[in-house]
C-alpha cells in the first residue's frame, strides 16, 4: 500500500506574503531592462514586466513545486512575470471554474494567456466547459482564450472526435472576428484540431477550404493559411500515419 501524500502545512497570511515577497524578489534579481524593453517586438506590454525570460520562470517554477495557494496569491499581484509563473505552480486539480473565469477575465496580453491555458487551464477537469462558454464571449482576450484553449486540447487531450468536430462549429461562428488576437486563436485551433486524426483533418480542411472562399476578409484569411498549412507536405505525411479516427 502507497504511503499518503503529505499535506503543505497551511500557511499564515504573514507567510504567503513573504512567499510570494520572495519569489517577486527572486524574479526582480534575474530580471533584465533590456529584455524587459524588448518585449514589445512581440506585442507584449512592459509596463507590468520585470524582463525575465520564460525559461528562468520555469527554473523558478521547478524550485517552488506545485503550490496553488501561492499561484492565486502570485495571480493577484498583476505582474507579468509573477502570472506567467503561476502556469508552472499552479495545480490544474484544484481550479474551480469560478476562478478559471476571474482569470480569463483578467488576461490582457497574449504571452500570459497563452502560457497559463497551455500549462495550466487545459489540464483541468473544467476545460471543456471553458472552451463552450469563452468562444462565446465578447471581449478580445476572453474569446481568444476560447479558442487557445481548443488548440491546446487538441494536443494533449483524450477526449474522441467528436467533441473536437464540435470545436470545428465554435470555430466556424469565431472566424468572422477580425480583432488581430482572435482571429489568430481561431487559426490556431483550426490547424490544431486537424492534424489529431485522419477524420479531423478532413474535417478541418473542409473547412479551411470553405472559409476561404467566404466573403468575408478575417474568414478568408483563417481558412487559406489553415488550408496552406494542413495540406503542407509535412502535414499529409503526419495525417498518413494516423489511424483514421481520433482516441
Amino acid at each position: 500500500m502507497s504511503e499518503p501524500i503529505p499535506r503543505r502545512p497551511r500557511r499564515t497570511a504573514a507567510k504567503l506574503k513573504a512567499d510570494v515577497a520572495a519569489a517577486l524578489a527572486w524574479l526582480k534579481k534575474n530580471s533584465s531592462a533590456r529584455y524587459r524593453d524588448g518585449m514589445a517586438r512581440y506585442g507584449l506590454p512592459s509596463d507590468k514586466a520585470l524582463g525575465v525570460p520564460v525559461g528562468t520562470i520555469q527554473k523558478l517554477g521547478k524550485q517552488l513545486g506545485k503550490d496553488h495557494e501561492l499561484a492565486g496569491a502570485l495571480w493577484a499581484t498583476d505582474v507579468y512575470e509573477a502570472r506567467l509563473l503561476v502556469a508552472y505552480v499552479g495545480e490544474p486539480a484544484k481550479l474551480t471554474p469560478a476562478q478559471m473565469d476571474r482569470w480569463c477575465r483578467d488576461f490582457d496580453n497574449w504571452g500570459v494567456l497563452d502560457t497559463v491555458c497551455f500549462v495550466l487551464f487545459n489540464e483541468s477537469p473544467h476545460a471543456w466547459k471553458k472552451i463552450e462558454q469563452w468562444c462565446r464571449r465578447k471581449p478580445e482576450f476572453e474569446r481568444r482564450a476560447g479558442f487557445v484553449l481548443l488548440a491546446c486540447l487538441s494536443w494533449r487531450d483524450e477526449s474522441d472526435d467528436a467533441r473536437f468536430l464540435h470545436g470545428l462549429e465554435l470555430i466556424e461562428q469565431g472566424a468572422t472576428d477580425g480583432r488581430n488576437f482572435v482571429k489568430k486563436g481561431v487559426n490556431w485551433a483550426l490547424r490544431s484540431v486537424g492534424r489529431r486524426s485522419r477524420k479531423l483533418h478532413t474535417a478541418a480542411t473542409a473547412l479551411a477550404k470553405r472559409l476561404a472562399a467566404s466573403d468575408d476578409t478575417t474568414a478568408r484569411w483563417v481558412g487559406k493559411d489553415a488550408y496552406r498549412q494542413l495540406t503542407g507536405p509535412a502535414m499529409l505525411q503526419r495525417i498518413k500515419r494516423l489511424p483514421p479516427a481520433g482516441r
